[in-house]
């Protein structure tokens, strides 16, 4: 484990050392994580080559070529990530809210436990 004390700006930023940036192969962002009072920045990993062929084909079936496709591929890429988190932030939320007005009839359909009957 390596400690590296780093300015904050009155802007609130931070410079990364090249060391730590070259070493985790950062590019133009990173995940930032808070919990248990610190901060976790992780670096963000290209997206799946599957799915990036998928949206290639995609746009050069729509007539896209050249500097346009490129551009436009991009402008695709980039819309990925936060389609993905807004998908997983509505699971989350239907999750709890099925888990709030949850009701377990197991024991209704199957009868009690044995095992709380003793």
């Amino acid at each position: 484990m390596e400690k590296r004390r780093i300015h904050i700006s009155s802007k609130r930023q931070i410079t990364i050392p090249s060391k730590y940036y070259k070493a985790l192969g950062l590019t133009s962002e990173v995940d930032c994580i808070y919990a248990n009072d610190m901060l976790i920045l992780i670096p963000v990993r290209s997206e799946d080559p599957e799915f990036a062929e998928e949206i290639l084909s995609d746009l050069i079936e729509q007539g896209y070529s050249g500097k346009k496709l490129l551009r436009e591929f991009k402008y695709k890429m980039r819309q990925i990530r936060p389609a993905v988190e807004k998908l997983i932030e509505e699971a989350d939320t239907l999750a709890k809210e099925a888990s709030a007005n949850y009701i377990d009839y197991t024991e209704e359909i199957f009868g009690p436990d044995d095992e709380t009957e003793a």
